[in-house]
């Protein structure tokens, strides 16, 4: 579930990305890289718990599909707040500091 919802939220965010791509004043493209590097990751321990697993894999509890639906959720929250912090930092339409011309 932490695979899924991480990927869920990395083709969401590049369709956002994608349809804004010009302008990119909301720095889409960082959150972007932010979801694929944490799908890349889960995939990555997906296969290795596969390989520990096997068939088991593909049978987890209820509860245990909860509890990694909530870790896919927290990451997918943890994402959200390191890019606002890059976009506050960054800000990139001179919001938080006025620009002076």
């Amino acid at each position: 579930m932490t695979l899924l919802t991480t990927v869920f939220a990395a083709v969401i965010c590049t369709v956002i990305w994608y349809k804004n791509s010009p302008k990119n004043e909301m720095m889409t493209g960082v959150l972007c890289l932010i979801y694929w590097g944490a799908s890349l990751m889960w995939l990555v321990d997906a296969v290795f718990e596969y390989a520990e697993l096997k068939a088991e894999y593909f049978t987890p509890s209820p509860e245990k599909m909860l509890n990694d639906f909530y870790l896919g959720l927290s990451a997918v929250a943890l994402g959200l707040v390191i890019w606002l912090a890059v976009l506050l930092i960054k800000d990139p339409k001179g919001v938080l500091f006025k620009k002076k011309k």
